[in-house]
């Protein structure tokens, strides 16, 4: 990945570590129980993002949605299934949410520069460090 074209911008960690993958943006909360483990595909039938596969993807979705108990359980089956998100990054984090990713050990980072949502497109590349808490975006067309 060349760093020529990159943008910067810094972020808030709430778990986990430095991480990078495409971006998988959802217009959405995500219900982690919703996901097929098997496939890491969306399988709730009225969400936006129906189909799709969050795995290895870096997940942008505006909070989380549902109770702990099928948050953290849908995250846990797909940490045990390696079809999890590489990492999560959200606008609104809930409770819920964090103590899951906490617990499963998931990068979750918050608190991203207005900015970030006006460049970011699904299939961009994001590298976060999550010491110096930025990320760093490259537009899909420069990978």
């Amino acid at each position: 990945m060349g760093n020529e074209n990159a943008l910067t911008f810094t972020c808030h960690r709430i778990s986990g570590g430095s991480t990078e993958g495409q971006v998988l943006i959802s217009p959405e909360p995500v219900c982690f129980y919703m996901i097929d483990t098997d496939t890491g595909k969306i399988n709730e039938s009225s969400h936006a993002l129906v189909g799709q596969s969050i795995t290895d993807k870096v997940l942008v979705l505006p909070s989380g949605k549902g109770s702990s108990v099928v948050q953290d359980e849908g995250l846990f089956a797909l940490k045990q299934k390696n079809t999890g998100p590489k990492g999560i990054i959200v606008k609104t984090p809930d409770t819920v949410l964090v103590a899951g990713t906490i617990v499963m050990d998931y990068p979750l980072f918050d608190r991203v520069d207005k900015e970030f949502y006006v460049h970011i497109e699904n299939g961009d590349y994001v590298r976060i460090d999550a010491d110096r808490e930025l990320i760093m975006l490259v537009k899909k067309k420069a990978c």
